[in-house]
């Protein structure tokens, strides 16, 4: 293996999970989907379980491994010395199906969460396993379209105001009252699926008769759930993460709009295409809406039980072009840099940089052409200038630094 340059185009990695769309990333990444499988990520990093590659003159070689062989001239040393890897994932993805109600765990205990596992004897590759691996997953999302996701609790008052108006939820309002955010949620989680059903199918019913005769709007809970059951002749058992979907933040983010959800913030994303950067970490702890393993009684332990109001960024400007997106973490930075006919953008790196083209397409230092869906990668200590001949959006992930 050999490195002679400090550039390289990245080939990623596909993933085809069921809640994908057919048509945002096979257009994006210029190619055809005849057996119309789900195209839901595209991921660009050195995650082992799916690695990107760089592409030299010769070969095709895994980023994880070049990482293995040439950390610092690939990582930096700092970065070597404190990760141990590359600490950071980004992916562009399709959702057209609503994913799992989530939380991560803090780095803290996803390390605790691990060890225990570990000492278990329980496989990693388990599909009942929780931790795969010792670090967090806070997530960054940059919208490229029109981009809907649950994100946190509600204010109090506004989930008083659902318990209230939705005529099925109001057995629920004297317990809320008494005993609060998290006496409700951990109730509506544990309870017995004959109760579950008996207490939403009325409620599901009413909502796809109002989504179909057009009452409903994307910025209301009923219009989610009728989308869920679209299509589907019976109701039978109703999932419990159903719940969710009345009590959580309904945020709609527009293209270039951005959101953080760091430990414990309970979220899910519902529909849209968004460029993702996040921490190298598979913890998820689930609630349902997701035929993956679900583990109510972790996922309690680790939820952050309060009302917040959506921190929506519109980037904040940097350099000519440039616009950041604060991420209070010490993994990873993301920027969205747009440039037009003529523009050009200079810098140099501190640490490995990602970047992928959105929209148009570019030149790097008058050598590398990058179109859309292509993307590149640059080693630590390269001064760089982007050049575009036309409308172009590009993202750059890495690593902050100190």
């Amino acid at each position: 293996m050999e490195l002679k340059e400090n550039i390289y185009k990245l080939r990623g990695r596909l993933m085809h999970y069921a809640w994908g769309g057919y048509e945002f990333i096979p257009a994006f990444l210029g190619v055809t989907n005849p057996e119309h499988k789900p195209f839901a990520e595209y991921w660009m990093g050195a995650h082992p379980l799916a690695p990107s590659e760089l592409l030299t003159a010769d070969e095709a070689i895994s980023l994880y491994q070049a990482i293995q062989h040439f950390p610092e001239k690939i990582l930096s040393a700092s970065v070597h010395d404190r990760f141990g890897g590359l600490p950071y994932l980004l992916k562009v993805q399709d959702v057209r199906e609503i994913l799992s109600i989530q939380v991560h765990p803090s780095k803290e205990e996803a390390e605790k969460g691990f060890d225990r596992e570990e000492a278990e004897g329980i496989p990693i590759t388990a599909p009942y396993r929780n931790y795969k691996d010792r670090n967090h997953k806070p997530e960054m999302l940059v919208a490229l379209s029109e981009f809907w996701l649950l994100h946190g609790f509600k204010q109090k008052a506004d989930i008083e105001k659902i318990l209230s108006d939705v005529q099925e939820f109001n057995i629920l309002l004297p317990l809320y009252r008494r005993d609060g955010l998290k006496a409700l949620y951990r109730f509506v989680m544990e309870m017995a699926q004959p109760e579950i059903n008996a207490l939403l199918t009325n409620l599901i019913k009413r909502n796809t008769r109002q989504k179909n005769e057009g009452e409903l709007t994307k910025e209301m809970p009923g219009w989610w759930v009728a989308k869920i059951f679209e299509g589907k002749e019976e109701i039978g058992d109703i999932d419990r993460a159903i719940f969710s979907i009345y009590f959580f933040n309904i945020v709609n983010l527009h293209p270039g709009e951005g959101l953080f959800q760091g430990a414990g913030m309970p979220h899910a994303y519902m529909e849209g295409q968004c460029v993702e950067l996040m921490a190298n970490s598979d913890n998820v702890l689930r609630a349902g809406l997701t035929p993956k393993h679900i583990d109510v009684p972790e996922l309690m332990k680790h939820t952050v039980f309060e009302s917040i109001v959506p921190n929506v960024m519109k980037g904040n400007p940097a350099r000519t072009g440039e616009k950041l997106y604060p991420c209070p973490v010490a993994d990873f930075g993301i920027a969205r840099i747009e440039l037009t006919a003529g523009g050009s953008y200079s810098a140099s790196s501190s640490s490995l940089e990602i970047m992928v083209v959105t929209e148009g397409g570019a030149v790097i230092n008058n050598t590398w052409v990058l179109k859309r869906g292509e993307s590149i990668a640059i080693f630590p200590g390269e001064t760089y200038t982007i050049d575009a001949s036309g409308e172009c959006v590009l993202f750059k992930a890495f690593v902050p630094a100190g």
